[in-house]
């Protein structure tokens, strides 16, 4: 008996399938579909895949990305706040990137003349405490001249006044320029002029609140404020407290700059005002000669020396270049961007694209901010950098800001230390920079002996060279011992504010670590 055989037919196995297919089923159009329900039905269908093709596509970049930076070599900047982090990444971009760094000029010149006037703030906060101390007498007026019939009328050999040559028999009148101490400077008494001079001064500080004010929103709208940064412990309490330039991570404030400087721009083509960015300019030149007198005066000085304040020694410092930064035409130098003070709040990344040396490869470098409540979230996100940069100044006088129970170079090494132990950080190279070397030899200058503060120290020759030699000493026999398993120590003494020996330091430093990154890809 023949068996008759169907022939079997893939089509119509597909089609079945799909009749028994729940999936199927659902995506069927209704039977009874209209003509206008099929045109949206359809144009959904278009837009779902359209949305489809860009998750495929941002998976796809993703992936690049990922692969990219891998490839990519990974630095991050560690260190207390003020040790300079920030200023060795502006080093960074000044040596590898210098057509970017240069792009930025313009926004950094708001931010030195805030730091300008932050300094002069301080310096007049110390100047209204110096006159509101109860040791402070102002001193005697200045004598009235005598006409003749008065003169005859003195006793005999009583001492005749004479007149002021500012100001005597009634003739040329005082300029307003101003005439500050001439007595020696541990003599010459705080004056009227002085408290002239600091009232004249005065709205500078209104121009720089609304200034900060429009830098960042988040103060003026009171919400999630940024902190108050006091001097701390690291100057003598008779100096005032005096707020930082800060800003949350991320370029936002470079944004608004950019906003204020196009306002600035088109007041100018109108004829009208030229915004908040001009007035801060036209303001410092205005009060210019004012800033360079009170700077300059020798009763001024000797009040920062009773004090021992040293204001040149603090962030941001431009109160030396008041002609040049105060002057309608200024434009900044790459050494005063990478000397101004910008405290920078949270995680920073950056990305940089070689234009030097090994241009086109690509580095990220992160700088993580430095207050120590920060430290023990940031550790698990770097475990695959491939350098760290830790910066200690060898700062064995001062405190910290955050905790003036805390010594500023104990701090340092508490960090250090954890650092070197830590198994996530194990692939990394550690290089130490022993930063503001410039400092630590103004005071060691000044007499301050490191003994006082190190008892360890004992009676070592109290000088540079041995400093140095100590500490370098410790912080590698914690490495040494701490490593989970051997790395080699670099170390440097540095002052990144000085951007030509910095630049040196920095070359050797990139070299070093792009030769370790290409030996942990296999590439030599």
């Amino acid at each position: 008996m023949a068996l008759s055989m169907r022939p079997f037919h893939a089509n119509h196995a597909n089609y079945e399938d799909r009749q028994d297919d729940p999936l199927s089923k659902v995506l069927q159009p209704p039977p009874d579909e209209s003509p206008d329900e099929r045109a949206r039905r359809e144009q959904q269908q278009r837009e779902a895949t359209r949305v489809s093709l860009e998750i495929d596509e941002g998976i796809q970049e993703a992936r690049k990305m990922y692969e990219r930076r891998k490839k990519a070599v990974k630095i991050l900047l560690l260190g207390q706040a003020e040790s300079g982090k920030s200023t060795t990444l502006k080093n960074f971009q000044l040596a590898f990137t210098p057509a970017h760094f240069r792009n930025e000029r313009l926004a950094w010149r708001t931010i030195i003349q805030l730091n300008l006037i932050r300094s002069l703030k301080t310096l007049l906060e110390i100047i209204q405490d110096e006159m509101e101390s109860p040791t402070w007498t102002p001193p005697p007026p200045p004598p009235i001249p005598l006409s003749e019939k008065a003169r005859g009328k003195l006793p005999a050999g009583a001492p005749v006044p004479t007149s002021s040559p500012a100001n005597g028999g009634g003739k040329k009148a005082a300029t307003r320029s101003i005439r500050f101490s001439t007595q020696p400077p541990n003599d010459a008494p705080l004056t009227d002029v002085h408290r002239r001079a600091r009232l004249r001064l005065l709205p500078l500080l209104s121009i720089e609140g609304e200034m900060t004010r429009q830098l960042f929103p988040e103060l003026a709208a009171g919400l999630n404020p940024l902190p108050d940064v006091s001097l701390g412990t690291s100057t003598p309490p008779s100096l005032p407290g005096v707020k930082e330039v800060c800003v949350r991570a991320g370029n936002g404030w470079k944004t608004v700059l950019a906003s204020l400087q196009a306002q600035g721009e088109k007041g100018k083509g109108k004829g009208n005002q030229n915004g908040p960015i001009d007035e801060l300019t036209t303001s410092l030149s205005g009060c210019k000669d004012d800033m360079i007198a009170l700077w300059e005066d020798q009763a001024v000085r000797a009040v920062l020396r009773r004090r021992s304040v040293r204001l040149q020694d603090m962030p941001g410092f431009f109160l030396n270049d008041i002609a040049r930064v105060a002057s309608l035409q200024y434009e900044p130098s790459d050494d005063d961007i990478v000397r101004a003070r910008l405290r920078t709040l949270g995680v920073e990344e950056h990305r940089f694209t070689m234009e030097t040396g090994a241009a086109g490869s690509e580095w990220y470098i992160y700088d993580v901010g430095g207050s120590r409540s920060n430290r023990p979230h940031w550790i698990p996100y770097f475990d695959d950098v491939q350098a760290i940069i830790f910066l200690a100044p060898l700062a064995f006088n001062l405190m910290l800001e955050e905790d003036s129970r805390v010594n500023r170079l104990e701090d340092s090494i508490s960090l250090w230390r954890e650092i070197c132990g830590n198994k996530l950080l194990e692939g990394a190279t550690l290089i130490l920079f022993f930063n503001k070397m410039d400092i630590l030899q103004a005071t060691l200058a000044s007499g301050i002996r490191v003994q006082k503060y190190v008892p360890s120290y004992a009676e070592q020759p109290n000088d540079v060279l041995h400093v140095v030699k100590y500490f370098r000493d410790k912080f590698r026999g914690y490495h040494k011992r701490l490593s989970p398993k051997p790395r080699p120590f670099y170390c440097h003494e540095t002052s990144v504010v000085d951007t030509r020996a910095t630049a040196v330091i920095l070359v050797g430093v990139k070299e070093g670590i792009l030769r370790a990154h290409l030996q942990s890809v296999n590439v030599i």
